[in-house]
């Protein structure tokens, strides 16, 4: 299974979540309609920053062998990661409907469900033997 169009994609959503979550975070508690304190401020920026470390982790691990032992703290990070946030956004729907909120369960659930996949493949079965 090729891995590298998971990890590349997951990647640069996470980057730009991480980025926004960062460099703007007043401009997102506006938008998410939530008081602009000092520690909902530091949240938001500390939030940006575990999206930033995710999206280094994928960027920088996308062309390594990956898939059932090979690289498995790096999947099940993501797998857990991607359930977790899929639920929150799960709950959220339940009690008010967004379309941008649909749209990023949607995301999460495929890549749940990809990562999923990726952690019970075999990546050595897709590669041609070489010879000893």
């Amino acid at each position: 299974m090729k891995t590298k169009w998971l990890l590349s994609s997951s990647a640069v959503i996470m980057g730009l979540v991480g980025l926004a979550g960062t460099f703007i975070p007043e401009e997102i508690s506006k938008i998410l309609g939530i008081a602009s304190t000092p520690v909902t401020l530091i949240l938001l920026q500390i939030i940006g920053g575990l999206y930033l470390g995710f999206a280094m982790l994928n960027w920088f691990t996308r062309s390594a062998l990956i898939g059932g032992i090979y690289n498995k703290p790096v999947v099940l990070g993501n797998l857990m990661h991607c359930i977790v946030v899929f639920f929150a956004l799960i709950r959220q729907l339940a009690e008010q409907f967004h379309f941008l909120l649909l749209i990023l369960t949607l995301i999460y659930f495929g890549f749940a469900v990809w990562f999923t996949l990726v952690m019970r493949s075999n990546p050595l079965s897709n590669q041609s033997k070489m010879p000893v």
